[in-house]
């Protein structure tokens, strides 16, 4: 386990997803997988595991606009997974 010390999280507008995978990778702490999960139109979408930073990559990425940043008013530090 290691501590990862965060600003802020995303959320992600599941019905806008198409699945393009673009987000994975652009995700510095590595906290975006694809899931077995599919939206309305039939899509995997990505879901968002424990030690989001708020960093944005994801949302500066996304063709389709499915991320929003919520900012913290003080950080938090979230144990993670290494």
């Amino acid at each position: 386990m290691s501590a990862v010390v965060s600003r802020g999280t995303v959320t992600l507008e599941a019905s806008r997803c198409k699945g393009c995978e673009l987000c994975i990778p652009a995700c510095p702490p590595n906290v975006l997988r694809m899931s077995e999960t599919r939206n309305a139109n039939g899509y995997a979408i990505p879901e968002l595991l424990p030690g989001c930073t708020g960093c944005g990559a994801c949302l500066l990425v996304c063709p389709d606009f499915c991320f929003e940043i919520y900012q913290y008013e003080t950080p938090v530090t979230h144990e993670v997974m290494e």
